[in-house]
């Protein structure tokens, strides 16, 4: 006689199948569902190993008489979702009719979010005629065994993710207090040390890739440009290149195995540890059960110098910063200006328009103030032709670089008188308030903490617990403020010293320029002013303001000026002096 089971929805259906005494449907899969998680703790890992879990489930489903399975595995996956790949398709095919029966070793493997599990177990599968298993619970809902009790197994396994999701946030913790790298993760360009996988090492084919885009960044180019000519040359992209070494990656292969992806190039110039430090906290979750990533701003990031041998000098990948926060996009022609994202309007502030067309001549191609508009905007024209200009920041870029070569000590006294760069004594004091008002913030924290229970206690009164309340926020809120200012005025000294370092390495290197290169420009050039034209003299005549990165606007002093600077500087020889 055919075995009727009623199902849960708005109509009630039977199934009229020929079941076994096992209650499986002769035709349909017996699904054993294995799943093991990178948070179960080293004692579980042996016992719950997915080697461990396909004996057990392959042996009880031969004990009772279960044909017809089938594996379905998620490795390294939380149970806390179930977002899964394996589970997502063991659903499609439960849903098309394709599984009857479900078993897993145990319900924590089957998922630790307690709403989805009940759903899914009390809701779905009845509604489906599907029967689940949970061996170790010895859960059957056929038999109704172990029903009972399995909201409380449930809840348990969630409690446990959620401890579990502690533990391992305490454990990042503690291995960035103690100057260790938290992300298991090597980006493109190195490679685990085999005899000790906390230590990176470079991967040199992959490094040259790396250090090939920096340098096709500095030159002018923009990640798609630079995506479009690794693409040309047949650079592998990296999930390729790790096929062809035969190095394991969780990457997809495209089609094209050249074809680079311009969010790929970006990660890579955005990547700091390519400087040799490790960056720490860069992502978090929402929670143990949400696991959207959440990109933490760059402040809350722990940078830890010096963790492995760097392909990218600081100075670089400073520089490549403050160039991509001015990206410069082509005309409809594709051409750029070696100075296009560089040049303002001396008047309105403006970024002046570079105007390229078919019909213009190399000549002819010049930059105009953006709000100029042929007379109808709210400036003046501010007309400068690209050649001209190229030709009078080549001549300020030599003379400044003979200068240097000549008369280094001079440029840098200048240079510190210019800027009031800060002194030793001020850059220390700085550095001890920022540690100070660190340590009384997190005081006022407990101090507030404390009022709190004595208020509840009854200690103390409402009325001065508001006071007090009043007082520690105030006095930790301008603290607060006054930590950050002094943490950027740090900054900007320590960015100043970096700026300092590759302007001089550019001009000392300068030898035989012939001609303005990007990389040249990119390194020197901070902004550049034009003033309106002057033709008072019956003469076109533009003045143009250089300004060059660290040092500003620079006036070659005469040899009179020298001299007695000269003299200055062996009087006071630590008058100025930069903080290193």
């Amino acid at each position: 006689m055919p075995l009727l089971c009623p199902v849960v929805g708005k109509e009630k259906k039977f199934m009229t199948a020929a079941m076994k005494s096992n209650g499986q449907a002769d035709e349909k899969i017996t699904a054993l569902y294995c799943r093991l998680s990178v948070d179960d703790d080293n004692k579980d890992e042996e016992s719950n190993s997915i080697t461990n879990q396909k004996q057990i489930l392959q042996d009880f489903a031969k004990k009772e008489g279960f044909t017809n399975t089938m594996f379905f595995v998620d490795d390294g996956v939380s149970g806390t979702t179930f977002q899964r790949p394996s589970f997502q398709r063991m659903e499609r095919m439960a849903e098309n009719g394709e599984i009857g029966t479900i078993i897993v070793k145990d319900l924590s493997r089957f998922g630790r979010e307690q709403v989805e599990m009940g759903r899914l177990t009390q809701v779905v599968y009845p509604s489906l005629g599907i029967r689940f298993i949970a061996i170790q619970e010895r859960v059957d809902t056929l038999t109704g065994d172990g029903v009972e009790m399995m909201p409380f197994h449930n809840i348990f396994n969630e409690w446990y993710a959620a401890q579990t999701s502690k533990k391992i946030r305490a454990v990042w913790q503690s291995k960035a207090d103690n100057g260790k790298r938290v992300s298991s993760t090597v980006p493109f360009g190195y490679m685990k040390d085999p005899n000790d996988k906390e230590k990176w090492l470079i991967d040199d084919p992959a490094a040259e890739v790396v250090r090939k885009i920096y340098a096709l960044c500095l030159a002018g180019r923009g990640p798609s440009q630079i995506a479009r000519q690794l693409e040309k040359e047949k650079i592998l992209v990296p999930s390729a290149y790790y096929d062809s070494i035969g190095r394991s990656h969780a990457q997809k292969v495209p089609a094209n195995p050249y074809s680079w992806d311009q969010k790929t190039v970006v990660g890579i110039l955005e990547n700091r540890q390519y400087t040799g430090c490790a960056v720490n906290f860069k992502t978090t979750t929402v929670s143990y059960k949400v696991h959207k990533t959440i990109y933490k701003p760059a402040e809350e990031h722990q940078i830890i110098p010096n963790m492995q041998e760097p392909i990218i000098s600081e100075e670089q990948w400073l520089r490549v910063q403050e160039l991509r926060k001015h990206r410069r996009r082509p005309t409809a022609t594709g051409r750029t200006s070696l100075f296009s994202g560089l040049v303002y309007c001396y008047d309105c502030g403006a970024k002046m328009h570079f105007a390229a067309a078919k019909s213009m001549t190399r000549n002819q191609e010049h930059f105009r103030c953006s709000n100029y508009k042929s007379g109808r905007g709210e400036c003046t024209v501010h007309y400068i032709r690209d050649v001209v200009l190229e030709k009078i920041v080549f001549e300020a870029i030599s003379g400044l670089a003979d200068f240097v070569k000549c008369h280094e000590t001079v440029f840098l006294y200048m240079l510190a008188k210019k800027t009031n760069a800060m002194r030793q004594k001020e850059h220390k004091k700085l550095q001890q308030a920022v540690e100070q008002g660190t340590r009384r913030i997190a005081e006022i924290d407990r101090l507030i903490e404390k009022v709190f229970e004595q208020n509840a206690t009854g200690i103390l009164s409402d009325e001065r617990f508001a006071k007090m309340l009043q007082s520690y926020e105030k006095e930790q809120k301008a603290l607060t403020q006054e930590v950050a200012d002094s943490q950027q005025t740090l900054q900007d000294a320590k960015q100043k010293v970096t700026d300092l370092r590759i302007l001089l390495r550019t001009l000392r290197e300068m030898t035989d320029i012939t001609e303005l290169t990007p990389t040249l420009v990119n390194s020197l050039i901070e902004r550049i002013e034009i003033h309106n034209n002057d033709k008072s003299s019956g003469h076109c005549y533009v003045k143009v303001d250089i300004y060059f990165t660290v040092a500003g606007m620079i006036d070659t002093p005469t040899e009179q000026e020298i001299l007695a600077m000269m003299e200055e500087i062996r009087e006071n020889p630590q008058d100025f002096r930069f903080v290193a």
